[in-house]
């Protein structure tokens, strides 16, 4: 699967952006799916994950409550939702595919950057 992440962008501490990835086939149902973050100097880290019907989502705690993750899959997209965005927030944004585990990992777009000016 071939997947393409957009959306990203320059927004103002307290402000929203979403985010979403693209994906190729006709088999997305059979994946789950999830968005990973990568700020400058640190090591990518997980953000959130839906499942392969969208009927259960998973976040990290310092998303939790502020971004939301959800799946069309007549559209084959994912979206990442984001709300009350903080500098801290600043990375780029990994959507990523598994056809085995919850937390995926087999697959991986090409990021799209999000700025949080404070």
């Amino acid at each position: 699967v071939q997947l393409q992440a957009s959306g990203g962008g320059l927004v103002q501490a307290g402000g929203s952006l979403r985010l979403s990835c693209a994906a190729s086939g006709r088999t997305f149902s059979s994946y789950s799916m999830g968005w990973f973050r990568q700020a400058p100097g640190k090591e990518r880290e997980f953000v959130a994950a839906v499942s392969w019907r969208g009927g259960s989502t998973y976040y990290a705690e310092s998303v939790k409550g502020r971004f939301t993750i959800s799946r069309d899959n007549a559209k084959n997209t994912v979206y990442l939702q984001m709300n009350s965005l903080k500098p801290e927030d600043t990375a780029i944004y990994y959507c990523a595919a598994d056809r085995t585990r919850y937390i995926p990992g087999e697959y991986w777009g090409q990021g799209t950057l999000v700025t949080v000016s404070s």
